[in-house]
């Protein structure tokens, strides 16, 4: 399938734009009720679900092919160091060097 560059940038335009217009219609909904607890704590949930399965489907996927490779290795010594509370910057740092030298194997 062959798209143009103008379609593609008219597309992500009116994207943008109904982005915005739902949650500028989320403030006008709601207005200044305040939310259920439930739902408060429901909500601050979801970037956290959302970023997991990015990287999932990012990590095990490649197209559409289900896919185990270095990567796979890279996820695991990341959610190791995450389990083991070590800063952001070292566990990106050792899951990238994880990553790689699987790959120079």
């Amino acid at each position: 399938m062959n798209v143009s560059t103008e379609m593609s940038w008219w597309l992500v335009v009116w994207l943008s734009l109904g982005a915005y217009a739902f949650k500028a219609l989320g403030f006008v909904v709601i207005g200044n009720r305040t939310l259920p607890g439930w739902l408060e704590r429901s909500l601050l949930l979801i970037p956290a679900a959302l970023l997991t399965a990015l990287v999932l489907k990012d990590t095990f996927s490649t197209g559409t092919e289900l896919v185990f490779d270095e990567r796979v290795i890279g996820l695991g010594v990341a959610a190791f160091s995450a389990w083991r509370k070590m800063p952001l910057i070292v566990t990106v740092v050792l899951a990238a060097a994880a990553t790689a030298f699987v790959r120079a194997l």
